[in-house]
């Protein structure tokens, strides 16, 4: 082992057996989803139309702190966890500072990111409830790939929608997908009525995850034995995602730390939550002080910039609405690298959670991304996904602070993912070809205005 790197790994039997649910604790639960039809609270009933029965019976659970994670689940999580937690040894010589620097590496997974947490159980789910197949979206492809894998994995056909800058700058991400037999179509397309309203209205769209996520639910709902399955967003997916956290409270035990600082970079709010939320219970119900930080992209700013507001989730308004941080379901996000970060609001838990002062946000611009991405790469040798270079740059931040302070703070981040399929995006940054994109009030509010 390298005197410049160490790795905590838990054993099989130590591999948390339960998911946390963070809204059990929160003192201020989160305002109710609407149905888009009724405009009344959503039922399990009405939920389940859409997504597993269990999915939905787990958004709509606010009482139930500990959810049990079931044994064909476990047994698929054992192929790849517990994940490695790491002592970036590197990187704070790189930096010269302090702070002790751990990541959580997601990136070992089977398809390279922390998607796959959540792709089994819904995948599960769905083949439990006797469906034949599962329909997403996906924007970089994480989120796709992983779907896809654990559509194959209990024997279910794959339907990807994946937005169509991302599937022509991520060409090896949609070929994963196939590989593993899904059927990949670039978003908005001429195959359901959300998307040939799109190209009508819009004829050069290049795509959002909201319009994606609204013809991957057109499909869902108009085809027997289909169900939808989203990567981010929902508490369910939250839910699921707490595995990250759970083992790294562990591994920073055996390692006699805890952290003063957790970072997560953040599009919908998945990864943010699944690293953030076991800890976040010591700060409520404990006293913790703990602060935890999303980082997110300066051209798609919905925790530091947005409204919070009912909003869509999809560009049509086929979703529930949903009381979040919102740039505005029409909010068309620049053609930026980090795929998966490129959403119009933030989840429904996430929300309640700025709302009260539980979390903070801050802003990346896409160069200074691939700058702290760079570093890491030389400094821990992981070529980082342009998502996870969000958070990289967020913990490189507060190391430098600490360095000026003095301060010896503990900074857990999580590296969602590796970048060995977004290398395209490195070669445009190494070469200067790359920009920054920032986006000015008066279009936030143009799109938020209406809501």
């Amino acid at each position: 082992m390298s005197n410049k790197q160490k790795r905590y790994f838990l054993s099989e039997s130590e591999i948390p057996a339960q998911w946390y649910n963070i809204q059990a604790d929160m003192v201020n639960k989160p305002e109710p989803m609407l149905d888009p039809v009724t405009r009344e609270p959503i039922t399990v009933e009405r939920l389940s139309k859409l997504i597993s029965v269990e999915a939905a019976r787990q958004e709509l659970n606010t009482t139930d702190r500990w959810i049990d994670i079931p044994e064909p689940v476990l047994e698929m999580y054992r192929y790849y966890r517990s994940t490695p937690l790491v002592r970036a040894y590197g990187l704070e010589e790189a930096l010269g500072t302090p702070a002790r620097i751990y990541f959580k590496n997601e990136s070992v997974s089977p398809v390279g990111s922390h998607k796959l947490n959540s792709a089994l159980p819904q995948a599960y789910y769905c083949k439990q409830e006797g469906c034949t197949n599962i329909t997403t979206e996906t924007g970089a492809g994480q989120w796709g790939c992983a779907l896809s894998y654990a559509s194959k994995v209990f024997g279910l056909e794959c339907a990807v929608y994946q937005v169509k800058i991302s599937y022509e700058q991520k060409p090896y991400r949609r070929s994963v997908m196939q590989a593993f037999g899904a059927q990949v179509t670039p978003s908005p397309s001429m195959s359901t009525r959300a998307g040939k309203d799109i190209l009508t209205k819009y004829p050069n769209h290049q795509g959002s995850l909201g319009t994606a996520i609204s013809e991957a639910v057109e499909l869902a709902v108009t085809t027997p034995g289909c169900k939808y399955a989203l990567g981010s967003v929902m508490g369910h997916v939250s839910l699921h995602q707490t595995i990250i956290g759970l083992e790294a409270e562990k591994q920073l035990q055996m390692a006699g730390d805890y952290p003063d600082v957790v970072i997560g970079c953040f599009g919908g709010g998945s990864n943010f939550s699944g690293i953030a939320f076991p800890f976040m219970r010591h700060n409520i119900c404990d006293g913790k002080k703990t602060r935890f930080v999303a980082a997110e992209p300066e051209s798609c700013p919905k925790l530091t910039r947005g409204k919070f507001c009912y909003d869509y989730g999809d560009e049509t308004g086929y979703t529930p609405l949903m009381p979040m941080f919102s740039l505005g379901h029409q909010f068309k996000p620049a053609n930026i690298h980090a795929g998966g970060l490129r959403y119009h609001g933030a989840g429904v838990i996430v929300s309640q959670l700025i709302k009260d002062g539980l979390m903070e946000a801050v802003d990346i611009s896409q160069l200074r991304s691939f700058e702290a991405g760079l570093m890491f790469a030389k400094a821990e040798g992981i070529v980082p996904a342009p998502e996870s270079c969000h958070a990289i740059a967020a913990a490189i931040d507060e190391a430098l602070r600490c360095k000026e302070s003095g301060e010896e703070k503990v900074i857990l981040f999580c590296l969602s993912g590796h970048g060995l399929m977004d290398m395209s995006a490195y070669d445009q940054y190494i070469s200067g070809s790359l920009g920054n994109y920032t986006i000015s009030d008066e279009e936030i509010e143009k799109n938020v205005s209406a809501l």
